[in-house]
């Protein structure tokens, strides 16, 4: 298993990845298309934020993005192949992005999470902290957790 950049011409699969991923949860085909756009990985993602993707040879299992801004860094996106979950994919690439938002200075990591991978995040040391509104679906809050990047005295 490998953690590389991605390139522009895997977006396709790699946005088909995570539909899947988050179709886990158990959501129909209207929820999904409602969920598509903000979802999807664009080339100006590439450039602008750091992105990793976890590849076993060709295949695509994983991946990670992150943003980061003056109000500190964001887990933008983490996901998963469906078949790859519990083989330690959701910790490697959450370790990547722990990883880098300590290189870019952030005290924290914030994630607003899909409530089905709230446990992830609590398994991974994020404590709640609060709910935040869906950018897809009106009406519907989300989990807000957050890591702290802080290594402590």
């Amino acid at each position: 298993m490998d953690l590389r950049l991605p390139l522009e011409l895997e977006l396709g699969r790699i946005n088909a990845l995570i539909l899947r991923s988050k179709a886990f949860w158990g959501y129909d085909d209207a929820f999904m298309d409602l969920c598509r756009e903000e979802l999807s990985l664009v080339p100006r993602d590439l450039a602008t934020d750091p992105v990793a993707i976890a590849v076993d040879g060709d295949a695509i299992l994983g991946v990670v993005q992150l943003s980061c801004e003056r109000a500190g860094c964001y887990l933008e996106k983490l996901f998963v192949e469906p078949a790859a979950m519990g083989r330690g994919l959701g910790r490697l690439l959450f370790t990547w992005a722990v990883d880098q938002a300590r290189l870019l200075g952030a005290a924290s990591l914030i994630i607003e999470a899909d409530p089905g991978a709230r446990p992830f995040y609590h398994r991974m040391g994020c404590f709640d902290a609060g709910e935040v509104p869906s950018g897809s679906i009106a009406g519907r809050m989300l989990p807000r957790l957050r890591y702290s990047l802080d290594p402590g005295p």
